[in-house]
């Protein structure tokens, strides 16, 4: 049952009829980071979620939480965490047994622990007609790499990192030319490329606090090899944010060691899909980058998308974000409206899709959509 009604007498005649007692319904709404996440990794998304849910749900309680960081051993430390918070949610709500109804919301290999667990609770169940439990009523994920990651991520790192060093090949080409024709102004001046890379440079990397515009005057002053050594450096400066995608990504499928079991991968997908048809509904968001023309003139995503014929690729949802530069960034930032437009979008599209399996699940509290 959705809701829990309890039968009071009113007064001492027992010939009076009975009023009954509705007991809210409680919805609970859990967050799961990813790879080197943090309790932080979802920022204010969860209490947006919780806000519109709470203003469109009727008689309903409902609570967003994040689940802990975590290193090891992950799927047997949620399904501990989260039982444990059902038991403890349905003690202090009242009414049994499956009257919290969970929803996991999982970013990135949070969406894989989400699937593991949700798949390992319903194969524990004694038989297929027996009711689960915790009652989760829904599987969301948010760029979760159930197919692996785009092949494309690491070769768009890679090519920041050609583009770099081209571009510091050109700020030492430049300099040097500088140096041996400054003091005639009859001679051509060099490449205007040299006063835009600079600024450009500079503001892209916010947290640098020197950049080209700054320190190149003076550089002039004290030779062409402190200074040509100076702008070669730009791209040593800079190392961490051109490389840190593509570490990221090979750190992320050594950590999964099944992101490489194309098999299993193929597997879990398809467990998920068929949880649908027990009513347990199952979406993915997916960061969607433009065209980008001339580096990029397709779109971009970060993860590997079912091919349109496969029953879990309706189950794939957009979640566009134009400001991000790369794949890896847009998933990152997937939760910080500074770093994705979409960010308002997503928040509003996820909470209609609990509310529709607040509905499938029976829950009499959801207001119509």
């Amino acid at each position: 049952m959705a809701t829990t009604k309890e039968r009071v007498n009113v007064g001492s005649n027992d010939d009076e009829p009975a009023v009954s007692r509705v007991l809210k319904d409680l919805l609970l709404v859990v967050f799961i980071h990813g790879f080197k996440g943090t309790d932080s990794t979802f920022a204010s998304f969860p209490s947006r979620v919780e806000h519109i849910l709470t203003e469109t749900m009727d008689n309903a309680a409902v609570e967003c939480t994040v689940f802990p960081a975590y290193e090891n051993a992950a799927v047997e430390r949620f399904a501990d965490w989260l039982t444990t918070l059902t038991v403890q949610k349905e003690v202090a709500h009242g009414g049994g047994a499956g009257v919290v109804k969970i929803v996991l919301c999982g970013h990135s290999m949070g969406g894989l622990l989400a699937a593991d667990t949700l798949c390992a609770f319903v194969k524990s169940r004694p038989d297929e007609g027996a009711p689960l439990w915790p009652r989760v009523i829904a599987c969301i994920a948010f760029d979760t790499p159930y197919l692996g990651l785009n092949p494309f991520v690491f070769k768009h790192s890679a090519t920041r990192v050609v583009e770099v060093a081209d571009t510091a090949r050109t700020i030492v080409s430049d300099v040097l030319y500088f140096m041996g024709k400054s003091q005639d102004s009859s001679q051509a001046k060099p490449n205007p490329s040299l006063l835009q890379i600079a600024p450009a440079m500079e503001s892209e990397s916010t947290s640098k606090a020197t950049g080209w515009a700054r320190w190149a005057p003076a550089a002039y002053t004290v030779g062409g090899a402190i200074a040509a050594g100076a702008a070669a450096g730009a791209a040593y400066w800079r190392r961490e944010d051109i490389t840190s995608g593509y570490k990221w990504a090979f750190d992320h499928m050594k950590y999964v060691g099944n992101l490489w079991d194309k098999e299993a991968m193929g597997k879990r997908l398809d467990d998920l899909t068929l949880l649908e048809q027990q009513g347990i509904v199952f979406k993915m968001f997916y960061v969607l980058l433009p065209p980008s023309p001339p580096s990029f003139p397709s779109p971009r995503t970060f993860v590997v998308l079912p091919p349109r014929s496969s029953p879990a690729f309706p189950n794939y949802i957009i979640s566009r974000n134009s400001v991000a530069s790369d794949e890896v960034e847009a998933h990152m930032g997937m939760f910080e409206p500074t770093q994705n437009d979409g960010y308002y979008e997503l928040g509003l599209e996820t909470a209609r899709i609990i509310r529709e399996a607040a509905a499938r699940s029976g829950m009499h509290s959801t207001v119509p959509i």
